[in-house]
């Protein structure tokens, strides 16, 4: 009988260890949560900025109820809190998830805007290194892939709420990425590469027509084509500087430095 009393003891004390050893961590509050306490939870999580919590909170929603009505609202807001919590390959491989799993979604749209975004405000991309290093030591990756993102809402879908603002954001990175160019433009000429600066200037004329950044680009090809002594494609650059920039700063003295171009938005 003693033997007996003496291992229920330990049975019981067994049982008493293990729950003690369990944190509040390991402990699961959302277990019994409906999918709309879930999901309301979660939204307060992100209202707050906790957004480490609100995607475990939309995490465990999609994964307990797949087929539910808040399963792909989850997804949607994954993609946004990753991007909000500054984790950008969590937040593109969110959105690009959601975009392959459902193309013909009402929101997609959204999405395409999201990723946009994404690349847009991308701590390490031409915006970011043209303010405090040499901008040829980068490429503009980010800045590319974020026009693709907005020109293709734009296509897509020209009705959409984001297209506005996607497209004045198109503006902004076509000269962005033109005045890229420039920059390489002016790095090489600074070293005497006179051929590659010119090269490098012609191309951001070509391939961004109507960019601010052009005037900047005519003007590295003239002073190229001066120091290679080739006075006719010298005139033509300065032709067409004069025509398209008749009243260029290049012309008295170069600009002000008072302000970068890209703070503007």
């Amino acid at each position: 009988m003693q033997k007996q009393m003496l291992k229920l003891t330990y049975i019981a004390l067994a049982f008493l260890l293990s729950a003690c050893s369990l944190t509040p961590d390991q402990i699961d509050e959302t277990k019994n949560w409906s999918p709309s306490k879930l999901y309301s939870e979660a939204r307060e999580e992100m209202n707050t900025g906790n957004y480490e919590k609100a995607v475990s909170h939309f995490e465990k929603l999609e994964s307990r109820y797949p087929f539910g009505t808040y399963a792909q609202q989850a997804q949607m807001e994954i993609a946004y809190a990753y991007y909000r919590q500054g984790d950008q390959p969590q937040a593109l491989a969110a959105v690009e998830r959601f975009i392959k799993l459902h193309p013909d979604h009402p929101n997609v749209d959204y999405m395409y805007y999201l990723r946009g975004l994404i690349n847009f405000n991308d701590k390490v991309s031409v915006f970011d290194f043209l303010s405090r290093q040499d901008p040829t030591e980068r490429d503009p990756k980010a800045a590319r892939e974020a026009f693709d993102s907005f020109k293709l809402l734009t296509e897509r879908f020209p009705d959409s709420k984001y297209t506005p603002d996607a497209s004045a954001r198109l503006a902004y990175l076509v000269n962005a990425m033109a005045q890229y160019d420039v920059h390489v433009a002016n790095y090489y000429y600074r070293r005497g590469a006179y051929l590659a600066a010119a090269n490098r200037a012609q191309a951001a004329v070509k391939n961004y027509p109507g960019a601010p950044a052009a005037e900047g680009a005519l003007y590295v090809m003239i002073q190229s084509y001066d120091a290679l002594n080739l006075p006719q494609l010298r005139d033509d650059a300065e032709r067409v500087m004069k025509t398209n920039f008749p009243n260029s700063v290049y012309f008295h003295g170069g600009p002000k430095k008072d302000k970068p171009w890209w703070q503007i938005w």
